[in-house]
């Protein structure tokens, strides 16, 4: 059984603590067995590439690296501050997820 998270892939998140606290970005991807997120732009380190048929030059690359997903927190789609999520069943008895602060849906 996978874990469920609070986020998922796509979402835009806000990071609460670290270096990068307050920063704004979309996940781009979710390790479960880890329990971290890469998000665009959040936590980038550089990287030394040998070149390749990708990267002729090789050189140093920026990328993301992974945060814990304990650090990240929804966006509220109406104020753009950061929200806890509640899943709760829409008209078609589906299970939608949805932000405590402004009770609006998270797509």
């Amino acid at each position: 059984m996978q874990k469920k998270y609070h986020i998922k892939k796509g979402d835009i998140v806000i990071v609460n603590t670290g270096e990068y606290k307050g920063q704004q970005g979309r996940v781009l991807d979710i390790d479960r067995k880890s329990s971290r997120a890469i998000v665009e732009g959040v936590n980038m380190v550089s990287k030394h590439a040998k070149p390749d048929a990708q990267n002729p030059q090789g050189g140093i690359i920026k990328k993301e690296a992974p945060v814990h997903i304990s650090n990240l927190n929804p966006v509220d789609p109406s104020s753009g501050e950061a929200t806890r999520i509640g899943r709760q069943p829409d008209k078609n008895e589906k299970l939608v997820r949805y932000s405590k602060k402004s009770g609006e849906e998270i797509k």
